[in-house]
């Protein structure tokens, strides 16, 4: 059996614009339905956003949602029902489990620049139980070509904890850099470049495009010239 591949191009995504705000929707979204994009297994959202200065969304509530940030440029500023406040930078992530109910603020902390970052929703395999907020910097001397864990389920090596049976990994790759992605039984994949281009196999890939991917053999990512940024989540079949 061959790799079974379906490129998610960054051009069709759904997109919502308003004063502040610049968003582009992997899967469905709030005003943008497409029951052809409805999520992919657990993963429910990647939304990539571009924030202006010194705005953001008002306080609101989730429930029953792993939500991850990751920030690409400039500054989240957070704060939530349980009393935390924090500022989420690039080369930080942070993990928000919503459990039976939570709500938080999120804005630019920037006064003169505007933040990019993805949002990400798994839904968890369990409803209620309690909220939780988890926030983590990055190893600055991660080794080059490898995958680094960011969220499992069970906290490995440092990573932040998901109440669901999927794993993200990132990857930062400079010019003529290759990571291999490889299968494993029960499990799928989606990649998502966060900046840069680079080449799956055959495949050119830009920032923004995503990649559904359910895998027999090895596949290979390629950093283009401006290098790659790329996001991997390992998720049940």
């Amino acid at each position: 059996m061959n790799n079974h591949i379906t490129i998610r191009k960054a051009g069709d995504r759904g997109h919502a614009r308003f004063d502040w705000l610049d968003s582009r929707h992997t899967f469905s979204f709030g005003h943008y339905y497409d029951p052809a994009h409805m999520g992919f297994g657990p993963l429910r959202v990647i939304n990539e956003d571009w924030i202006a200065p010194a705005k953001g969304f008002e306080t609101h509530g989730h429930r029953d949602m792993e939500i991850i940030t990751y920030v690409l440029d400039g500054a989240v500023a957070h704060k939530d029902s349980l009393g935390n406040g924090s500022v989420i930078r690039p080369g930080e992530v942070q993990m928000m489990s919503a459990g039976r109910g939570i709500r938080h603020s999120e804005f630019n902390d920037m006064s003169d620049q505007t933040t990019h970052m993805l949002q990400i929703w798994i839904e968890p395999s369990t409803k209620g139980g309690e909220p939780g907020y988890q926030q983590e910097a990055l190893s600055a001397d991660q080794t080059p070509g490898h995958w680094r864990l960011l969220v499992d389920p069970d906290g490995t090596d440092g990573a932040l904890r998901m109440k669901q049976d999927a794993r993200l990994f990132a990857a930062r790759l400079s010019e003529g850099e290759a990571i291999e992605i490889t299968p494993a039984a029960g499990r799928r994949h989606w990649l998502q470049i966060a900046k840069g281009a680079g080449g799956l196999d055959e495949h050119d890939l830009v920032s923004g495009d995503g990649v559904a991917m359910s895998l027999t053999t090895p596949i290979t990512l390629r950093a283009g010239h401006q290098g790659v940024e790329a996001l991997l989540f390992d998720l049940p079949a």
